[in-house]
């Protein structure tokens, strides 16, 4: 089952979640996190080492780190692709706010 996490809006953690629910909150915390920022886990979350690149490199080098790090992190879910989109009261910021189609594997839930 393919599922669309879109970075752009807003979402409340639900303390408890379970099943689809559960897996989609992982994948933001992830998406959210900056690598380092967690005391007990520096290597959880996505880097800052594409910042300030040109746009074609950045998103080149952010959608490959989110790949391969979500697919790290949790387990249950394959990336199938990356997009990036601006929030439309901010598009002319140059910020990349991705929007990550993702396949929950079978047997996750």
């Amino acid at each position: 089952m393919d599922t669309v996490v879109d970075t752009r809006t807003p979402f409340s953690i639900v303390i408890g979640a379970i099943g689809i629910t559960e897996i989609l909150q992982c994948v933001r915390t992830i998406l959210g996190t900056i690598k380092g920022s967690v005391p007990l886990d520096r290597d959880f979350g996505l880097s800052l080492t594409y910042l300030d690149s040109p746009m074609p490199e950045a998103m080149a080098a952010f959608s490959g780190e989110i790949v391969e790090e979500v697919e790290r992190l949790e387990p249950r879910v394959s990336v199938v692709n990356v997009n990036f989109l601006p929030k439309e009261d901010d598009a002319m910021q140059g910020t990349l706010y991705p929007v990550v189609r993702i396949k929950i594997k079978d047997g996750a839930l």
